[in-house]
Parts: C-alpha cells; structure tokens; sequence
C-alpha cells in the first residue's frame, strides 16, 4: 500500500536523484543493523581463534606478574601505582589488536549498505521526535511489527543453533573435567569461539533477509506525490512561465540589435511579404555578403518600415529571399551556393544608385535569379 503524506495524497512516484542527495545530507540512508551485528561477530570470533592463544599467554604473563609481589611492593605507594600501571599498559597492549580489528570491521559494515555519508544533521535534535502521538504512530506502525518479528526469529535462530552445537559438543566439554588445567583451559576455549562463530554464521540468515528489506523501506520512505515531483522540477528547473518570460524578453532583445543593424544594410531582399533579409557586402573586404536581419510577417514589414526610413533599396526577389533566411543565420557569410545570385543582385543595387547620382541609364527590371532546390525549401510561398 502506498503510504500517504500530510495532505492525504499517496506517496507514488519513484524518489527523484535530488531527493536522495537531500535525504542523504540530512543523514537519511539506508543501513542493516543486522549486517553491522553479524559481521561484528563473526570477525569477533575469527579474531579470538587466531590470536586468542597470545592474547591468553598475555593475560596469563600479568596474572603472574601480579601474584609475583615482593614485601617492599606491598608496603610501599609509589611502588603498587607503579606495578598498577605497568599492568594496565600490558592490557591494554594484549586487546588493543582485537580492538583495532572491531573498530575497522564496524566502520565498513556501517557503509556496506547505503555507502558512506558524514553529516551533522543527523546530530540536530528533532522536536518532532517528543511528540507522544508520532511516537506513538511509530510504535504500531509496519516497521515495528517487521522489527517485533525479525527480533524474535532472531532469538529463535540463535537459540535453536546455540542448543544443536552445545548438545552435539557436550562429550568434548565432558572430558576438560579429566585434563590438567592448562590443556583443559586451551581446548574449552577454542571449543567456546568455534561455538562462538558457528552461532554467529546462523546471523547470516538474518541478513538476508534484513538487508533488501532496509533498502526497501528506504526506498519507500524518499517516495513522493506527484505534486512533490512537480514542485521539485519546478524548484530545479525554473517556473515554465518564468521561463518563457526570460526567453520572450531575450528573444525582444535580440530583435532590437537585429533591428539597430538594419540601417547599415546595403539591400533588403524580400518575398515580398513574408520574408525579409537584409544584407551587408564591404566591398573593401574579402569576404562574402553578411547577414545583418532577418525576419517573417511582422518582423519582415518592420524591416522593410526602417529600409524606408533609411532609403536602403528593397528587392521583391522571392527565391532568394526564403534562401538566405533558411540558410544563414545573423551575422553570418551567405553559403557559397548564392554567391552568384547575390551578386547579381547586388550588381542590379549599385546601377541604381549610380542611376539617381546621374552617372548611368536607369537599369531594367529586377533580375530573376536561379536559386539551388535544396536552399529554397517554401518555394511554394507568395
């Protein structure tokens, strides 16, 4: 069943990557106490069978030292804190290795489900914690009745495997009670830590089963509403109407630098209603006519206003005009394809002005120029 948040929706939808990276910075990961307990154990148990026979001759070496006391010891301070310390610096040296041991095995049990994750969130008291009535929701919930159960078939397991191996090790432990007290002291321990691991092994049936569930209930723990999806894309990536005002003024501004560039246009090629294309040529330079604007319906009479303003010449050269607006983008060379058709028409520009300067007859009609296929793909359009 689909859990339910504070609004009553249902929890549905597959938490998102930024929803576990926050659950993870607020300290919210998976984790299997019950891995963390059985490797313990095991490495407990493991440890004391390879260093357990040090360990005791250790313990043995202050046992004596400290029966070993002279007269002077005894009566004198200084020499009992010192006989004290000199003890305790020899246990601490005989467990520090089975220590060190633990302290690693437990800190990579930690991280072997939901990996490593350091915060001090997790540290933060949480007011909501004190409230009888969730305390109470916590103590019915599913999750407790999982942990009640898997609790007493953790007794159980134990129980049952403890029982079998001491029952079928009863004739060994019967027969120390025949041996002399080092080799019966010897064998009763190691007897006692393969106990110790083989009831520890029965943990590993525990884990199985903890640790799938653990990463479930996570799993279902990060789970959202569809609204939480909406609200947090929105959160990540911006308000669609915020959005598009952004891209409505960035397109404006555009339009407006397009536009202050029209005036320094050499012609004004057009549909003529559809399209307008205003084009740039240096004669001084080398390169090929530029794209200064470009624009459809609106954005095209706007052009063509300011070309008027400016007395620039306006061509109704269809072909050419749905060419260059198709293929060049602003500021842009025109593709090498209509260079010939762009000259021509820049050829027909420069009679003109030399016609109204009174250097030259008034040139014939505009030229009809060829336009490759592929560049003209509205060559249908009026």
């Amino acid at each position: 069943m689909a859990q339910e948040n504070k609004d009553g929706q249902e929890k549905t939808e597959e938490p998102t990557s930024k929803r576990r990276e926050d659950a993870r910075r607020d300290g919210e990961v998976a984790r299997s106490k019950e891995l963390s307990t059985a490797m313990l154990l095991l490495t407990a148990g493991t440890t004391l069978l390879i260093l357990g026979a040090w360990m005791g001759t250790k313990a043995l070496d202050i046992m004596e030292y400290n029966f070993s006391l002279t007269r002077d010891d005894l009566i004198t301070h200084e020499a009992m804190f010192t006989h004290f310390g000199v003890s305790v610096w020899h246990a601490i040296v005989t467990v520090l290795p089975f220590l060190i041991v633990l302290f690693f095995v437990g800190a990579i049990s930690q991280i072997l489900v939901g990996g490593w994750n350091f915060t001090f969130k997790a540290l933060q008291p949480k007011f909501s914690k004190m409230n009888p009535i969730s305390g109470l929701k916590r103590i019915v919930s599913k999750n407790s009745l999982v942990e009640l159960i898997k609790s007493i078939a953790k007794v159980l397991l134990v129980g049952v495997t403890a029982y079998i191996i001491i029952w079928g090790l009863k004739e060994e432990f019967a027969t120390l009670g025949f041996m002399a007290f080092e080799p019966a002291i010897a064998k009763g321990s190691y007897l006692i830590v393969w106990a110790f691991i083989a009831i520890s092994l029965s943990l590993i049936l525990v884990v199985i089963i903890d640790v799938p569930w653990q990463m479930h209930q996570h799993n279902e723990k990060l789970k959202m509403t569809r609204q939480e999806v909406k609200d947090e894309h929105k959160n990540t990536e911006g308000n669609p109407q915020v959005k598009s005002r952004i891209r409505r003024l960035q397109m404006e501004m555009a339009q407006r630098r397009m536009m202050a560039d029209v005036p320094k246009a050499d012609v004004i090629i057009t549909n003529p209603t559809h399209y307008a294309v205003a084009l740039k040529y240096d004669e001084q330079g080398s390169g090929a006519p530029v794209l200064l604007a470009k624009g459809q319906d609106e954005i095209a009479s706007k052009i063509r206003e300011i070309a008027d303003h400016y007395e620039i010449p306006v061509l109704q050269v269809p072909p050419l005009a749905r060419a260059v607006f198709f293929s060049t983008e602003l500021g842009d060379e025109i593709p090498q394809a209509l260079y010939m058709a762009v000259a021509q028409v820049l050829a027909y520009v420069y009679q003109m002005k030399q016609h109204k300067a009174g250097r030259a007859a008034r040139p014939g009609p505009v030229p009809q120029v060829d336009v490759p296929a592929d560049l003209d793909p509205d060559s249908s359009s009026e």
